[in-house]
C-alpha cells in the first residue's frame, strides 16, 4: 500500500501521519509498515539537538497508526471526519534501542482480539531486524457527536 492509499484511510496528514508505505497485510491479523526516520522530523529539533532521537511516544504512535490501517483493511472502512480512532490502552511498553535519522523504522502488528469495538495488538517496531519498541496496544474507533 502507498502513501496515496494511506492518505486515502487516514486522516493523519504532516507533521502526525508516521506510516510511510505498507508491505505487507494478512487481513484480520497482521501489518507490516514503514516509517522514514530523516532528520528532517519537527521533532528533532529539540528532541535532542546534540544527538537526535526519536521520541518513545513518536513510536507507540506509528505502531498505533500501522495498527488503524490493518483495522480499516479488516473492516473494509475509511476513516472520516464524522470518526476518531482512539488509543484506549497502552501495556507493556519497552524501548530497547534509540531510533535515529537515517533509520528505517519496521512497524509490526498483529490484531490479537477485537471484542465490543476493542481492539488489542501485540505492536513491535525494528531497525535492521532489532527489535527497538514493543507494547500492547488497545484502540477503539468512535463518532463524533456535534453537540
Amino acid at each position: 500500500m502507498d502513501i496515496h492509499k494511506i492518505l486515502e484511510l487516514m486522516p493523519h496528514r504532516y507533521p502526525f501521519l508516521l506510516v510511510d508505505r505498507v508491505l505487507e497485510i494478512i487481513d484480520g491479523n497482521r501489518i507490516r509498515a514503514v516509517k522514514n526516520v530523516t532528520f528532517n522530523e519537527p521533532f528533532f529539533t529539540g528532541h535532542f539537538p546534540h544527538r537526535p532521537v526519536m521520541p518513545g511516544v513518536m513510536m507507540l504512535e506509528a505502531l498505533a497508526q500501522a495498527a488503524a490501517l490493518l483495522s480499516f483493511e479488516t473492516q473494509g472502512i475509511k476513516s472520516d471526519d464524522k470518526s476518531v480512532y482512539y488509543f484506549v490502552g497502552i501495556d507493556k511498553a519497552r524501548f530497547k534501542k534509540p531510533v535515529e535519522p537515517g533509520d528505517q523504522l519496521i512497524l509490526d502488528v498483529t490484531l490479537e482480539r477485537a471484542k465490543a469495538g476493542i481492539f488489542k495488538f501485540a505492536a513491535k517496531g525494528l531497525v535492521d531486524d532489532e527489535v527497538v519498541v514493543e507494547a500492547e496496544l488497545m484502540c477503539t474507533m468512535r463518532r463524533v457527536v456535534e453537540g
